[in-house]
């Protein structure tokens, strides 16, 4: 660290994404020595052992597990309950469930356990978190008011009148990230006028460690297996429509959703919460600026319905402690311009094209027009049947082969 300095490091946002490069960075022996803060002004605490699952979810792929395994993060993700699925059906509106217009996807083709494993948000976000304090970073509950980016460091004023000197800020503060703003990087995007609902419910069947996701007009369906025996819904549809459904009692709502999956759980009984999010695709056109790098939802923000929202943003965290890393260990400081522009250069080329991908299988999907219904379910039933374009499409949601970081590979 350069005099004047208060840290080498200082990652804006202690949320999933943020925690893990703050983790990582204090894991890896080339970076383990650089002085760490992470600005978070309300930390998540870890869940209780009686506390029911919240609804916030994600579906955590091979890679990611590896990215929580190597940091010391998973012993106590899994024992929250990670709830693994090992199958996968999704299937078009005009379709059925296993049968027309519909394709599977089973992780004994591949011969590998799973699928990857279903974990709570803030279970996550703590473990992350709690490694990272372990390991010496500085966790400060404090906001950021304002951001000077210089050639030597940047410069950081908070709330609390404090300011801050680093060699390199790290913008891990969400889609509507305040840092990207403060250093002007624009985005492109748009929103799907959609909202995303979110809830738990009890099967009256067993799930059997298996995600469903049915194709409505109105957008996707998504029936995630959780490790105590319910299922995790995000029905993405319209903004009247997700109005609508929060408002339902417990047992109109549970009927609903019943219908909308064609029962293929049976009956679905609603207790506890819901909530509804907007959602909307957003892409940072830069994602450095001089001392300052941008990750997860703060460079892309995509559309649910792959689930892979929060593994594109942990393949950021683990590129960029990567190339930290290998800058670091020549003798270069934190914030080196030509360790960020090679961090940009690779996780644009990975992060666009699978942008495109979602928005586009959203597209073609959300819609009744019957023409397009009839090709998609044509679609699906010939992939369905080709047994390399399936194990290649599994391979590659697992997040382990391609242009990824080395702790993610196989």
């Amino acid at each position: 660290m350069k005099a004047g300095q208060d840290f080498d490091v200082v990652i804006v946002g202690g949320g999933m994404v943020g925690a893990a490069v703050a983790a990582l960075l204090a894991t890896q022996r080339a970076t383990a020595r650089l002085s760490i803060a992470v600005l978070e002004p309300r930390p998540v605490a870890p869940p209780l052992a009686d506390e029911p699952f919240d609804i916030r979810v994600s579906a955590v792929s091979r890679g990611s597990q590896r990215l929580l395994e190597h940091v010391g993060a998973w012993p106590a993700i899994a024992a929250r309950g990670a709830g693994p699925y090992r199958r996968m059906v999704v299937w078009d509106a005009a379709g059925s469930a296993g049968g027309e217009g519909s394709i599977s996807f089973d992780a004994a083709d591949l011969g590998e356990p799973d699928l990857g494993h279903l974990c709570e948000n803030r279970a996550i976000q703590a473990a992350l978190t709690e490694r990272a304090m372990e390991l010496g970073v500085t966790l400060l509950r404090a906001n950021v008011e304002g951001l000077e980016l210089g050639a030597e460091a940047a410069q950081l004023a908070l709330g609390d009148g404090r300011r801050l000197s680093a060699a390199l800020v790290v913008a891990a503060d969400g889609a509507d990230s305040a840092i990207r703003g403060m250093a002007g990087i624009d985005t492109k995007g748009w929103a799907y006028g959609q909202h995303g609902v979110v809830a738990n419910l009890q099967p009256a069947l067993p799930h059997g460690e298996t995600a469903y996701q049915r194709f409505l007009p109105t957008g996707p369906l998504a029936l995630l297996p959780l490790a105590d025996g319910r299922v995790s819904i995000v029905w993405s549809t319209t903004q009247a429509e997700a109005e609508s459904l929060l408002a339902l009692d417990d047992a109109a709502f549970g009927m609903r959703v019943t219908e909308a999956s064609c029962a293929v759980l049976g009956e679905l009984a609603a207790s506890g919460p819901r909530g509804a999010f907007p959602l909307r695709l957003i892409h940072a056109l830069e994602y450095t600026r001089p001392r300052l790098a941008l990750v997860g939802d703060a460079a892309h923000a995509v559309h649910p319905l792959a689930g892979q929202g929060v593994n594109l943003g942990f393949m950021d965290a683990a590129a960029l402690a990567e190339v930290l890393g290998q800058s670091v260990a020549t003798g270069a400081d934190a914030g080196d311009p030509r360790a960020l522009r090679r961090y940009e250069r690779w996780r644009k080329a990975e992060n666009l094209p699978a942008m495109a991908m979602f928005d586009g299988l959203k597209r073609l999907f959300s819609n009744s027009d019957p023409v397009l219904s009839w090709a998609r379910r044509s679609g699906l039933s010939f992939f369905d049947a080709a047994a390399p374009v399936k194990r290649l499409l599994m391979r590659r949601a697992l997040g382990t082969v391609g242009d990824v970081p080395a702790i993610m590979r196989r």
